[in-house]
């Protein structure tokens, strides 16, 4: 009987997407010895399933769509999409799937790498299976991070396994473009897939069991990106649940509560997100398998003074870099009281990750574009704060007409009455995830409103919204 192979390091991160890797770099880089444990493959859901594909998928989408807004280049560009380059430009960015790129900057940093299934089994103790069956034991003086991510959450319809739909994963890995689309949810990845799929030659039926799009956002945000969807093509249905699916000689066959009948050659369920700590061994530990881990500012798990939870699975902002701004924070965190030190863990402080609270930036990059950062009007009012809401026209700025004939879009800026800052922005149209940064520096800075009267926006760029957004609130 071959011995257990055991390693002692200072750190050991479970998980090595784009949240371990920023943990284990915080970590190494304060000196201390790390080890990352990873079943699939190095840089994890976001650079082969989620943000790098899918963006990669979505830009010749939207530079289309721009161009096409242009006088004397619009006529140029009226044909279809070349769907097979667009899919090979995907690839590219996915490096066709491989992650050996990834494993180099691991290994440039001096942390060491374990492939298999981790699990913890014990405090401060990670059991390591490989792909061969060998089991290796970690051991952590300092800390455990738990950097596992997500997974697609699918509803519980009859079936629905022998359907084989696809989730986020095979909507952005698909090496055909379907000839009918059914897209069941109305978030980001819904309208974000629908977008991509519609304009690569789908007919893409959208289900919306709730009343719009983007729920997250303010309401104006879904309403224009359902307007868009709709004059692209797209047969958007809101109010609208899914009662059953099967597949019939390849044909898929949704129906809806309404009776409709609806037949496509894929269904995409962008539903809603799980934890990926359904088997990491939290059971060993006193946690629930499966379950979402609650943590403190500076992500340490409650209950726990050696275990962090990071990233997607402490579900405080499922964005990947929101994650990554956690794993700097607990890096640094891990780091500190390494060395004995104290921690800087008030609000806004090097080992608090306030930003997950009070201003948290998401770009939806469909067309027009939707991006936010911080608290819509109603939740800003549901946490206690006297606020006003103002509203701008993008059109209304004369750069938004230079960017595009026709240019629609519209600003909100909540403003908090008694304080005189900023609770959050949204900018709904063509380009405007680029603007999103000024408003998140707004935002987490609590830039006061008479401060930014002398933030002088360049004439003639979009970005003179923000004039007019405080010229709106000036006259309110």
């Amino acid at each position: 009987m071959t011995e257990t192979e055991t390693n002692a390091y200072d750190v050991v991160v479970l998980g090595a997407g784009p949240v371990g890797e920023n943990v284990a770099d915080r970590t190494r880089a304060a000196g201390l010895t790390t080890a990352v444990v990873e079943s699939e493959l190095v840089g994890g859901e976001c650079s082969y399933w989620a943000c790098m594909p899918s963006k990669a998928l979505l830009r010749p989408v939207i530079a289309r769509a721009d161009a096409r807004r242009v006088p004397g280049l619009s006529q140029a560009v009226q044909g279809p999409l070349d769907a097979s380059a667009v899919l090979a430009h995907r690839d590219y960015y996915t490096s066709n799937w491989t992650d050996d790129g990834q494993v180099g900057w691991l290994d440039s940093i001096g942390a060491d790498l374990y492939r298999g299934h981790g699990r913890l089994t014990g405090p401060r103790t990670v059991t390591v299976t490989g792909p061969d069956g060998t089991e290796r034991v970690l051991t952590a003086r300092h800390a455990v991070a738990v950097c596992t991510g997500s997974r697609a959450a699918l509803p519980p319809l009859p079936g629905l396994d022998a359907v084989k739909p696809w989730t986020s994963r095979e909507a952005t890995s698909s090496k055909t473009v379907p000839g009918r689309l059914i897209v069941v949810g109305g978030g980001v990845v819904a309208t974000e897939m629908a977008t991509v799929w519609q304009a690569l030659g789908s007919r893409v039926t959208l289900l919306v069991r709730g009343k719009g799009l983007l729920p997250r956002m303010e309401p104006f945000a879904g309403e224009l990106v359902a307007e868009a969807l709709t004059e692209a093509g797209a047969d958007v249905r809101t109010g609208t649940s899914v009662e059953s699916v099967t597949r019939e000689n390849g044909t898929v066959v949704a129906v809806t509560d309404g009776g409709d009948r609806i037949e496509a050659d894929e269904i995409l369920f962008a539903t809603g997100r799980a934890p990926r700590t359904d088997d990491i061994g939290l059971e060993t530990i006193g946690l629930d398998p499966g379950s979402w881990l609650p943590v403190d500012d500076s992500l340490r798990v409650t209950g726990h003074d050696w275990l962090y939870a990071v990233g997607d699975v402490n579900h405080r902002a499922l964005l990947t870099h929101q994650g990554k701004y956690q794993a700097r924070i607990a890096g640094a965190a891990i780091a500190a009281r390494a060395a004995g030190e104290d921690l800087a863990a008030q609000p806004w402080g090097a080992h608090a990750a306030t930003a997950d609270h009070a201003a948290v930036p998401q770009v939806v990059f469909t067309d027009p574009e939707a991006a936010a950062v911080g608290l819509s009007l109603a939740e800003a009012e549901q946490a206690g704060h006297r606020v006003k809401a103002v509203d701008v026209d993008l059109s209304s700025v004369a750069g938004a007409g230079l960017y595009a004939d026709g240019y629609r879009g519209r600003a909100r800026m909540v403003v908090d009455v008694e304080d005189e800052i900023l609770r959050g922005v949204t900018l709904v149209g063509p380009g405007v995830g680029e603007l999103i940064h000024s408003a998140t520096i707004a935002v987490a800075g609590r830039v006061p409103v008479d401060r930014l009267w002398h933030a002088v926006p360049s004439y003639p760029t979009i970005s003179e919204v923000w004039l007019r957004l405080l010229e709106a609130y000036r006259d309110s």
